[in-house]
C-alpha cells in the first residue's frame, strides 16, 4: 500500500466456496470463487499533529515540545496494535485507522490481498435493505440564515446499487452474497459477523448468512426497536418500529462474546431481598483477575431486544445521514463482540458511525464506502473524536506522561493509552474517484437528452420513448468490455425486447464494430434488443452537451519569512449554483458570501503531489459558522508547494497548488 500511486499489476484473490444449506437459488446467481484485488493510493493523511493543530514546520530540537508529544502519541501505541498486518506495519502503522474511498467488493479484496485474511475481529455492515427507501443526503448552505436548503448528490450507476437501496431482487442478493463471501474471508477464528437489516430483507439475509457462514455458526437475531419513532393513526397496521441484527460466529464456540449489563427497571428498591449463597452463585460473574463480582437485582443482563432510540434529528451526533444509526446501539455490538486493540470492519460505512464507537472504544478500525460523501463525513467526525481524546491524553497525563513518551521514544511502552490510534489515513482503491462530480454529470446528460431516470433498475438508468438507456462511466469511452456487460444483462432479462441506447462521452473503434455486428443480427421492425450510441462530445444532434464546471477558487499565499499567510480570496461552485437554480428556479441565484458554499478546509504547506498531509483543517463546528478564509502557517525550510483543498456543501472537491 505504497503512498505513491501503485502500477502493480492487479493479484487474483482465491475465495473459498460456500458449502452451508439452506442454499438460494435466484437468476444470475454465480458462485465467487476469485476476485481481482487492485492497489490502494492514500489520499490523505490526519495525524495527531494536524488534528492537534500543530505545525509540522515546526522545530524538531524542543523536545519539550507539544509537538514532540504528539509525534510520540501518535506512534507508540499504533504501532502495537497493527504488528499483526504486516503490510500496514511496513507503511503506516502510525496512523493506524484506514478509511477507504471505493467498491467495496474492491475494497474487501484488497485487504484480502494485503495481510488481512483471517485478522478481522468483528465486522459490523449495515447493508441497504432493498426497501423502496431513496437515500439522498440532505445539505444547507454555511450561515447565520441557514435557508438555503439543498439535496446532496444523486446517485447512479455503481453508487445507485449501494445507496439508493432499490434494485431487483435477484441483483440484490448476487450483490449480497458476494460481499458475504469476501467479509468470511476476512474474519479471524474467534470473529464475529453482525448484519444489520429491517423486515424487508431479513429472511433472504438470514438464508444468505446461513448459506455463506453455515447454519450451526448462527449466534442470535437482535431485534432492535426505537421507541422514540414518531407514529401516526393514519398507517394502515402496526407501525414498523424494529430492526434486526443477524449475528454469526466464524467459528462457533471460538468466538468472543462479553455480556453487559443495564438497569432492570421492573425491580422496585423494597422488593430486594438479600440472597443466599446459591443465588449469588447463579449470578455471579468474574472479573478478569477471576475475582468474582456480583450483581443484585437492580441490573439485568442484556437479552435480544435491545430499547435504543432513534438518532436525535437535532442531536449533536446527527451527521445529516438518512440510515445514521445511533452510537448506543453499535458500542453494545463492539463491546460484546471485541476487546479493546481488537480490528473493527464497516464495508458500507455511511455517516461513519462505526468507526466513530470503535475510536472512542479503544479499537483499531477500517472503514469503506463508495460515496465520497460519506468518506468526508466521516473524517469530520473522526477528526472532531480523535482532537478530544489528543486534548485528554494531555490534560490527563501532563508533562509526566509527556517525560515518558520522549524518553521512550519508538520503544514500547507498558500501559498504553486507550485509543488505539491517534490519527487515520483515507485511501482510494482502483482509482476510484469523484473530482469530476460523475452523478452531476450524468443528471445534466439525461435533461439534456431526454432520458426519463428509473429508480426500479439497478442496471439501467432510465427510458427514453420505447428505448431502455445504459449510460457507461464517463471516465472513459465506451468499450467492448461495456457492451459484454450489457449483453450479459439482457440475457438474464429473456423477456425484455426493448432497444437499448448507450449514452458516452466517447466511443472506442472496437465497440463500434461490436455493435455494427450486433446489430447486423437484429434487422427488421420486431427486432429485439437493437442497440443505438449516443456519443456527447461528437453526436451531431446532442454534441452541444456542456460538460461538467468544476468548482474554482482564487487563493493567495504569501511568504514572510517563517510564515506562510495563505487567504481564500473568493470560492465558486457551479454544481452548487445549478442545484440553487433548479430547486428554487431562480434564473440567477445570488450568494452573497462565498463561504456560505464551503463545507470545510485542508492546507497541506509540503504537498509532494501524491498524498495530501493535513497540516491545518478548518472544520466550522456549526452549520450556522463559516469557513475562516485567512491562515498562518509555519513555513517548511526552503522551497515548498502549499496545496489547499477546498470543499463544497455538495462534497466537490477543488485542489489549488502554490509555490512558496
Amino acid at each position: 500500500m505504497s503512498k505513491k500511486k501503485s502500477t502493480t499489476t492487479p493479484a487474483q484473490v482465491k475465495i473459498t466456496a460456500a458449502k452451508g444449506r439452506p442454499m438460494l437459488t435466484w437468476v444470475g446467481k454465480r458462485p465467487l470463487s476469485h476476485v481481482t484485488a487492485f492497489p490502494a493510493q492514500c489520499v490523505e493523511v490526519h495525524d495527531a499533529l494536524s488534528i492537534a493543530g500543530i505545525s509540522r514546520a515546526e522545530d524538531d530540537d524542543k523536545p519539550n515540545q507539544p509537538r514532540q508529544f504528539l509525534k510520540m502519541l501518535g506512534k507508540q501505541w499504533n504501532r502495537d496494535c497493527w504488528e499483526d498486518a504486516p503490510y500496514y506495519q511496513a507503511h503506516v502503522p502510525e496512523y493506524g485507522g484506514q478509511l477507504f474511498h471505493g467498491d467495496n467488493k474492491e475494497v474487501l479484496a484488497h485487504l484480502l490481498a494485503n495481510g488481512f485474511r483471517g485478522k478481522v475481529n468483528l465486522i459490523y455492515i449495515d447493508p441497504p435493505f432493498d426497501s423502496g427507501a431513496d437515500y439522498v443526503r440532505k445539505v444547507s448552505l454555511r450561515g447565520p440564515k441557514g435557508t438555503a436548503k439543498l439535496d446532496g448528490e444523486t446517485y447512479t450507476l455503481g453508487e445507485q446499487i449501494q445507496y439508493t437501496d432499490i434494485w431487483a431482487n435477484d441483483n440484490y442478493l448476487q450483490f449480497m452474497f458476494e460481499r458475504l463471501m469476501l467479509l468470511k474471508e476476512l474474519l479471524a477464528e474467534d470473529g464475529t459477523l453482525c448484519v444489520h437489516c429491517d423486515e424487508s430483507k431479513s429472511h433472504h439475509l438470514r438464508c444468505l448468512l446461513d448459506e455463506v457462514f453455515g447454519a450451526d455458526n448462527f449466534l442470535n437475531s437482535v431485534c432492535w426497536f426505537f421507541a422514540n419513532k414518531p407514529q401516526f393513526s393514519f398507517v394502515s397496521y402496526f407501525p414498523r418500529d424494529i430492526q434486526t441484527i443477524h449475528i454469526y460466529a466464524k467459528k462457533l464456540g471460538s468466538h468472543h462474546f462479553s455480556h453487559q449489563y443495564v438497569a432492570n427497571k421492573r425491580v422496585r428498591k423494597q422488593n430486594v431481598v438479600v440472597w443466599d449463597a446459591e443465588q449469588k452463585r447463579r449470578v455471579s460473574k468474574r472479573d478478569e483477575e477471576g475475582n468474582v463480582v456480583y450483581r443484585d437485582s437492580t441490573e439485568r443482563l442484556i437479552g435480544s431486544m435491545w430499547d435504543v432510540p432513534m438518532v436525535n434529528p437535532a442531536g449533536a451526533e446527527r451527521a445529516e445521514y438518512p440510515t445514521q444509526k445511533p452510537e448506543e446501539l453499535i458500542e453494545r455490538i463492539v463491546v460484546a463482540s471485541s476487546r479493546p486493540g481488537d480490528l473493527v470492519l464497516d464495508c458500507f460505512l455511511g455517516s461513519g458511525t462505526t468507526a466513530a464507537v470503535a475510536q472512542k472504544l479503544g479499537r483499531r478500525w477500517i472503514g469503506c464506502d463508495i460515496n465520497k460523501g460519506a468518506i468526508q463525513t466521516t473524517v469530520k467526525r473522526l477528526r472532531g473524536i480523535v482532537a478530544e481524546q489528543i486534548d485528554a491524553a494531555r490534560k490527563a497525563n501532563g508533562n509526566g506522561r509527556q517525560k515518558q513518551l520522549l524518553d521512550a521514544g519508538d520503544e514500547h511502552i507498558d500501559e498504553p493509552l486507550n485509543p488505539a490510534q491517534f490519527g487515520f489515513t483515507t485511501w482510494r482503491v482502483n482509482d476510484y474517484d469523484l473530482q469530476i462530480q460523475h452523478n452531476e454529470a450524468v443528471n445534466l446528460a439525461c435533461e439534456h437528452i431526454g432520458v426519463e431516470r428509473t429508480r426500479s433498475d439497478s442496471f439501467f438508468d432510465g427510458t427514453r420513448g420505447q428505448s431502455l438507456v445504459k449510460i457507461t462511466p464517463f471516465g472513459h469511452p465506451l468499450t467492448p468490455l461495456d457492451l459484454e456487460e450489457l449483453k450479459r444483462e439482457l440475457e438474464s432479462r429473456p423477456d425484455e425486447d426493448r432497444p437499448v441506447t448507450v449514452v458516452c462521452l466517447g466511443c472506442e473503434l472496437a465497440a463500434k464494430s461490436w455493435i455494427d455486428d450486433w446489430n447486423r443480427l437484429r434487422k427488421g421492425k420486431h427486432a429485439v434488443n437493437k442497440i443505438e450510441v449516443i456519443e456527447l462530445r461528437t453526436d451531431p444532434k446532442y454534441g452541444r452537451f456542456l460538460a461538467h464546471q468544476p468548482a474554482t477558487a482564487r487563493i493567495k499565499v504569501t511568504r514572510k519569512a517563517d510564515q506562510l499567510l495563505v487567504e481564500i480570496q473568493d470560492f465558486v461552485s457551479p454544481t452548487v449554483l445549478e442545484r440553487l437554480k433548479g430547486q428554487a428556479n431562480l434564473l440567477s441565484p445570488k450568494i452573497d458570501d462565498w463561504r456560505a458554499m464551503v463545507d470545510c478546509l485542508y492546507i497541506d504547506a509540503a504537498y509532494d503531489a501524491q498524498v495530501f498531509n493535513v497540516g491545518l483543517a478548518d472544520i466550522p463546528e456549526r452549520k450556522t459558522d463559516f469557513v475562516t478564509g485567512k491562515y498562518t502557517l509555519a513555513a517548511p525550510s526552503g522551497e515548498t508547494t502549499v496545496a489547499v483543498k477546498l470543499i463544497d456543501m455538495l462534497g466537490e472537491e477543488v485542489l489549488v497548488t502554490f509555490v512558496a
